[in-house]
């Protein structure tokens, strides 16, 4: 499974020109899932990005995470994040998982992190989505649980 966060200040995702995801402070996370991953991929990633020390202390140092902070995560789907461009100039993606399993496997990630404590807000499944947001920092990271 592999995550791409972004600290942002604000940002929204938006669906045929409706807003259906929006946070303040907190974390814009781009989830791409495997054909490998499974339940216990989706608890360990949850786990580490809510614990995740990226949000600056009181001395400006990255010190606290999503929970210390109270912070909100927006989730959003990103089967492009398996793109292999090892060969030619058009992405394979044979190593993301089959959309029936990632979608289901995509709902247990953000029910792990509501889980954990987080507000969570997300995009829509397998749908063409406009993301605004507002990168604080910037701070962005990428992450892979096996």
């Amino acid at each position: 499974m592999r995550a791409l966060l972004q600290r942002v200040s604000r940002a929204q995702v938006i669906v045929d020109g409706n807003t259906i995801g929006e946070i303040g402070l907190g974390l814009l996370i781009f989830i791409g899932i495997g054909k490998l991953d499974d339940e216990t991929t989706c608890r360990k990633l949850a786990s580490k990005i809510a614990r995740l020390r990226i949000f600056d202390d009181e001395q400006g140092k990255m010190n606290r995470s999503l929970l210390d902070v109270t912070g909100s995560a927006l989730v959003v789907s990103q089967f492009t994040l398996y793109a292999d461009t090892q060969h030619g100039l058009r992405p394979s993606f044979s190593q993301a998982c089959e959309p029936s399993r990632a979608e289901s496997l995509y709902q247990r990630f953000v029910d792990e992190l509501r889980y954990l404590g987080i507000t969570v807000q997300t995009g829509k499944f397998g749908a063409r989505m406009d993301v605004d947001l507002i990168n604080s920092g910037p701070v962005t990271i990428l992450l892979e649980e096996q």
